[in-house]
């Protein structure tokens, strides 16, 4: 029996696959933050998880029916240089879009930013009301006439 043996290529070829899925760098990755969007009776609630953002690196428009939240969370790593292990974390530029239902008066939307949560609150628009128009006779006759109109 010989003390030379092949060496197994396998373990070899599992480490540098391991190796490249998880040394890629997060701030390659595209990342968008999570999003919940809850309606209410009168309004509907955006909700986003921004952990590690402040209030600042956010922005929010409305703009002909659309309501959209933008921003960057940097990472806080410089290089990936000595000491780093793992980096999992992403970090860069996003933009969600939302399709909000016309008649939202745009300066009614408000938000908050608490704990890496933001919060948008966007009114429903009002829906029209039914009301009453007097109809009148002409000049000759003595009745009045009523009925309902429905706005749209």
């Amino acid at each position: 029996m010989s003390l030379l043996m092949k060496p197994d290529p396998f373990p070899r070829e599992i480490d540098r696959l391991l190796g490249r899925m998880f040394d890629a760098p997060a701030a390659a990755q595209r990342w968008a933050p999570a999003m919940d969007l809850i309606e209410a009776e009168d309004h509907y609630l955006l909700k986003a998880d921004l952990p590690g953002m402040a209030e600042e690196d956010v922005a929010i428009e409305f703009e002909r029916g659309v309501l959209t939240v933008s921003g960057e969370r940097v990472a806080e790593h410089t290089d990936q240089g000595e000491g780093w292990h793992r980096i999992e974390r992403a970090s860069g530029r996003f933009s969600r879009q939302l399709s909000v239902p016309e008649g939202v008066d745009a300066e009614a939307v408000t938000a908050e930013f608490d704990r890496g949560v933001l919060t948008v609150r966007i009114p429903k628009p009002e829906r029209a009301q039914p009301r009453r128009i007097a109809i009148g006779t002409s000049a000759n006759g003595n009745e009045t006439v009523e009925g309902t109109a429905h706005e749209k």
